[in-house]
């Protein structure tokens, strides 16, 4: 029940938050450029490495942003590390951010697909979780086809890159990543196997 709840409390705690943004997509759209070069011009990613941003919640791309200078600014002790990203957010100030939110979460985010080989172990998964190992659904947060919820702070997962998906369950699961909330993610990915990881992130992509 404990763990039913989490996501309510914290939906709730920051709504005021998310309707708080106000972030300007035009002003975006002309700080975007230094972007396009891993995310693309709309943010679609074509290298699976990177995360395709189009379509994202704006509070929750604000963050990340946020984190990454965190990370910059305390030698990646505090917030999200990635020496990539701190290049790309050093001179940006905190309207940049913003802004830079708004012009990618107006995009929109193109699908992806689902080999039909992990469809059936990734519902399994994604919609109920694994009771005897402790694995909650991932539904719970994400939603029945994975758009996330941006008062909640859960980002939309469907249609990301497999690629990208992987490598970022993985570094929950290992703790280089930490900028969950409530080390919600950290505590879940722990007790996914490497072939749990894989079927989920290729189950993601084509999730509508």
């Amino acid at each position: 029940m404990k763990k039913i709840l989490l996501p309510l409390t914290l939906l709730l705690g920051l709504i005021g938050t998310a309707q708080a943004f106000d972030g300007d997509a035009e002003a975006g759209k002309a700080k975007a450029a230094v972007c396009a070069a891993c995310h693309s011009a709309d943010g679609n990613s074509v290298v699976d490495m990177y995360p395709k941003i189009a379509g994202q919640h704006a509070p929750y791309l604000y963050k990340q942003l946020r984190n990454y200078k965190q990370g910059m600014e305390t030698g990646g002790k505090q917030g999200r590390n990635n020496s990539i990203m701190f290049g790309m957010v050093a001179a940006l100030s905190d309207q940049d951010m913003k802004d830079l939110a708004a012009y990618f979460a107006s995009q929109k985010m193109k699908a992806g697909t689902t080999p039909e080989n992990v469809i059936a172990r990734g519902e399994q998964l994604y919609r109920g979780g694994d009771a005897e190992r402790g694995i909650a659904a991932c539904i719970a947060c994400h939603g029945p086809r994975g758009s996330g919820t941006s008062l909640g702070g859960f980002p939309k997962i469907s249609f990301q890159h497999a690629n990208y998906l992987k490598t970022t369950l993985k570094e929950f699961r290992s703790g280089q990543r930490a900028n969950d909330l409530n080390g919600m993610m950290q505590d879940i990915a722990k007790k996914l196997t490497d072939d749990d990881i894989e079927v989920l992130s290729q189950y993601l992509g084509g999730l509508h």
